[in-house]
């Protein structure tokens, strides 16, 4: 049971006690900050799933420089993302407790300083596609304008999650067009699967900014919810299971890639039991319980490659 509440300071973006205080060099600090470099939980839930579809494409483990495009590609695209939402929500940021400190909501980096630096970001993702095949690079290239869009959609929708989800799993599609030719039906039934897993989880974190968010007059699912969001959460959850179950199907894994999908099932079930809306460090704490998700989704992959 994970009830112990935290403290309000704990629910900040920014913490001014890491690695990026003790190791790197002053003026580098706020890049570091912008790029989520000292946040890396949301690395590990784009990288994950990329992972597990980079396993289920090769049949078993995939060769060392795919992991390692792959990987680079998930954390740079990651950043770049994390860099575009903050240079669009710069103003609302300073007003919201969690990201009030954030570089440019705080006034460490100026607007033209993270965009120069989102560029660079989006050339070195952009020197990766020369290990890619061509399919997988214009796969890389129709993904820009989901990267763009999602930060402007807490606007006028109150399902942003949905085109971060799509984005954010992109990777997994790239990985069967670039080791096998092709996207199967079973691969997009997994990508389906890992959208309705984000919508899930990243509400469970919307209800962190909750009281913000509708005094700023922005959307999320976690205003749409509302006191609703467990049944909601756990809908999606169900959705996510049933997507992954059947992407299994039709990628032929063995008995053992099923076994893992109960052991997800019953994880996203305790998720969805735990949720509570009125406290948000146990949301946050189960948010950040969805790497356990992904590395039992990664681990079902490998077992689910064997005869």
């Amino acid at each position: 049971m994970i009830k112990t509440p935290l403290k309000k300071s704990d629910l900040s973006d920014i913490q001014f006690t890491n690695w990026v205080d003790r190791w790197l060099p002053r003026g580098w600090r706020p890049y570091a900050r912008l790029a989520r470099l000292d946040r890396p939980v949301g690395t590990w839930l784009t990288l994950l799933p990329c992972l597990a579809a980079l396993v289920q494409a090769a049949g078993g483990m995939p060769d060392v420089l795919r992991l390692v495009v792959f990987s680079l590609g998930a954390l740079i695209m990651r950043s770049a993302g994390s860099t575009a939402n903050d240079i669009a929500d710069r103003k609302f940021d300073a007003h919201v407790e969690r990201t009030r400190f954030r570089p440019l909501a705080s006034g460490a980096l100026r607007t033209r300083q993270a965009l120069m630096f989102l560029l660079a970001e989006l050339a070195l993702a952009a020197g990766l596609l020369i290990f890619l095949n061509p399919l997988s690079r214009w796969l890389a290239l129709s993904l820009l304008p989901l990267v763009f869009v999602y930060p402007l959609c807490k606007r006028f929708t109150h399902w942003p999650q949905v085109p971060l989800g799509a984005a954010f799993n992109w990777g997994m599609l790239m990985a069967w067009s670039d080791t096998q030719g092709t996207v199967p039906a079973g691969s997009i039934a997994m990508w389906l699967g890992a959208i309705t897993w984000q919508v899930g989880y990243d509400t469970i974190y919307a209800y962190v900014d909750v009281a913000d968010d509708a005094r700023l007059k922005l959307r999320s699912t976690a205003i749409l919810f509302a006191e609703k969001g467990r049944q909601w959460i756990g809908g999606f959850y169900a959705a996510t299971v049933l997507f992954w179950t059947l992407g299994g199907w039709l990628l032929s894994m063995s008995p053992l890639y099923f076994a893992g999908m109960l052991i997800v099932a019953s994880h996203l079930a305790w998720q969805a039991w735990q949720i509570d809306v009125s406290q948000p460090g146990l949301n946050f704490k189960l948010f950040r319980a969805n790497i356990t998700t992904g590395v039992i989704l990664f681990a079902s992959s490998i077992c689910g490659t064997f005869a």
